[in-house]
């Protein structure tokens, strides 16, 4: 097995005895905030969500409906007659990377292969890559030399497990799926319920390592397929060969995996759209999208609001955790306006706030109030109304940061700092002004005035002892 792959030299081995020796990097637990992007020929369509490749090969499902009635039959017209249409005509990496740095965020991780086996990266063993086809660019290169060249770190998707059983469903009817002249794109398109051979494992371990080699990614997210027991030896030898090249490389890196596909300290667990419910002791990440309804640009998306994501990423810091943001460029490269209004609403909260978010860990206890987010994953979409008696806390050194996730009140009460606690406080101040604040402690907890604020989520800084 993986007889062609040859282990760098470095401290790891492939084993979870030795890859549960690992460290989270300091650079990942102070960066607090990603972005996310999911870019590919599934933007042409814009229907529905990005598993429209899988769905409009589902009969009489609404992608498969949308489909016949827009392009007509799939024998004649499939997934890959969308690939000349995905153009990135209007591509700027640099623009990206310019609002996503202004927007607050320390690393940047697009997709570089979802389900659907598109590669948006240069690899030189099939012609089906944003290299070769469509816009004809190395859109994982490109944008990992804009982001490098501002200052932030990069990272790269990987969803090509789940390419094992993506394209099975256009198999069942007369579609251009069963065309032997396109089996290298749309195969190997198995039943989901079956294992993936050794010919597939080991192209899906050639295409990571040629995307660590090339590319050098700080951080490596995989979705939730890869805990197919097959993966495991495959899996292991990659985290190895990773974090080897990282020990070369002489910076930490982050493999970001889903329920139970690594152990917990061998790699960092994501959460998809949803978070936990208290400090987690080992760092975890939450990743969600900006729109409600799908991950890749649609026509009709349903947007969160920017203050519903500053209120999950407050939650999600003081849990030990960090956020990364998915955003859904059009098929020509642009980003829709709309997104862009809320990431810049981001950006101008945490250019104000942010010593309370970035760099911070944990205090004793993450939150007091009465309003909580839902726990698990999937969960974050609901709306939830916070109170002035929300807070969420985190900590940097002899500093302890109270962040209220809904008030406008003048006069702000925190229990957990009533005269029983363990900690001296020793001043009170305003950001971002650092205006020092009238307090008083009680038996109950700390009596804070402050001047109306101008924002209904805000940050207090404290200096205790």
């Amino acid at each position: 097995m993986m007889e062609e792959f040859i282990l760098p030299a470095g401290p790891f081995e492939p084993s979870w005895e030795s890859l549960e020796k690992y460290e989270v990097p300091k650079w990942y637990l102070d960066a607090k905030f990603g972005i996310f992007i999911h870019w590919g020929p599934y933007c042409v369509p814009a229907f529905e969500n990005e598993w429209y490749p899988r769905n409009m090969y589902i009969k009489d499902s609404p992608a498969y409906n949308y489909h016949l009635q827009n392009f007509g039959p799939h024998s004649k017209f499939g997934y890959k007659d969308f690939i000349p249409l995905f153009k990135a005509e209007k591509w700027d990496p640099y623009h990206w990377v310019e609002l996503f740095k202004r927007a607050g965020a320390r690393y940047i991780v697009p997709v570089a292969e979802h389900h659907d086996g598109f590669a948006m990266y240069e690899y030189p063993f099939t012609s089906w890559s944003a290299f070769q086809r469509g816009p004809r660019r190395d859109i994982v290169g490109e944008l990992a030399k804009a982001t490098r060249e501002n200052g932030l770190y990069f990272g790269v998707s990987y969803h090509r497990a789940e390419h094992w059983w993506f394209f099975h469903p256009g198999k069942l009817f007369d579609s251009d799926v069963n065309n032997p002249e396109y089996e290298d794109f749309y195969g190997p398109a198995q039943p989901e319920n079956t294992q993936p051979n050794k010919d597939f494992l080991d192209d899906w371990l050639r295409r990571m390592l040629h995307l660590v080699d090339k590319y050098e990614p700080f951080l490596f997210w995989f979705d939730w397929w890869i805990e197919q027991p097959a993966f495991a030896p495959y899996l292991k030898f990659f985290a190895a060969y990773y974090y080897n090249k990282a020990h070369k490389w002489g910076e930490g890196v982050v493999i970001n995996y889903k329920n139970q596909a690594f152990p917990e300290k061998a790699a960092v667990l994501d959460i998809e759209r949803g978070q936990l419910g208290q400090i987690r002791p080992l760092f975890w990440q939450t990743d969600t999208s900006i729109c409600r309804k799908s991950w890749g640009y649609i026509k009709d998306h349903d947007y969160r609001s920017a203050e519903e994501i500053i209120r999950q990423l407050v939650d999600i810091v003081s849990k030990n955790g960090c956020l990364l943001l998915n955003v859904a460029p059009r098929a020509d490269g642009t980003i829709p306006e709309e997104q862009e209004s809320i990431l810049l609403k981001i950006g101008d909260w945490l250019s104000k706030y942010g010593e309370a978010i970035y760099g911070t860990r944990p205090w004793r206890i993450a939150q007091e109030g009465p309003t909580s987010f839902v726990e698990g994953s999937f969960k974050d979409g609901q709306r939830i109304e916070f109170t002035p008696q929300d807070i969420r806390f985190t900590q940097k050194g002899d500093f302890l940061y109270a962040i209220f996730l809904n008030s406008s009140e003048e006069e702000l009460f925190i229990k957990s700092l009533g005269e029983n606690g363990s900690e001296e406080v020793r001043e009170v101040k305003s950001l971002p002004d650092d205006e020092k604040l009238e307090w008083r402690r009680e038996k109950e907890g700390l009596r804070i005035k402050l001047k109306k604020p101008k924002e209904t989520i805000f940050a207090l800084k404290l200096r205790i002892k």
